[in-house]
């Protein structure tokens, strides 16, 4: 694709732990380059205005929206989307917390949803409801209240905190 503003270069980008050469417009948003270019359509493309959140990935760890970002300022960056946060066919943590929660109904924000609170929780493993409404509060959705959102990040954040203090030890005789 070329665009307006330049022709097609080869980016380096490092998506979901894999280094890739891109042949695209360097002035595209990071959201058509991960979308279009590299067949990653779990991240969706809403507003394209950074107003809604849908298209949030992690950027060398932060939540950003992709809209926002050029191809060429993702340049060495280390770039998540939805589909690096578990296996292929499985769901992360969070994931399935907001599944068993009811926390989901159309889908459509769900990716940024997931992203912006795993970017939360790699930062804060503990957070309260006030920290995750405020890392949320980018994120857009119409069709849930947040509350059941808050309270699948909230349960993520307790397993992930169970997980890295162990079992409990079993008592001696």
């Amino acid at each position: 694709m070329t665009g307006a503003r330049g022709t097609d270069a080869t980016l380096r980008l490092r998506v979901n732990g894999a280094a890739l050469d891109v042949r695209a417009n360097p002035f595209d948003r990071l959201s058509h380059i991960l979308r279009n270019d590299l067949q990653l359509t779990g991240l969706k493309e809403g507003c394209c205005e950074g107003e809604c959140g849908a298209c949030t990935v992690l950027m060398d760890g932060r939540p950003v929206a992709s809209c926002l970002v050029m191809g060429f300022q993702a340049e060495g960056a280390e770039i998540t989307t939805v589909e690096g946060i578990a296996p292929p066919g499985t769901l992360s943590g969070l994931q399935a917390a907001l599944l068993s929660l009811g926390a989901v109904q159309c889908g459509y924000c769900t990716p940024g949803i997931v992203m912006a609170a795993e970017g939360l929780l790699r930062a804060d493993p503990a957070p309260d409801h006030a920290a995750i409404r405020h890392a949320l509060a980018g994120n857009i959705c119409r069709c849930t209240g947040f509350d059941y959102i808050v309270e699948a990040v909230a349960a993520e954040a307790s397993r992930r905190a169970a997980l890295a203090t162990g079992p409990d030890p079993v008592p001696a005789c």
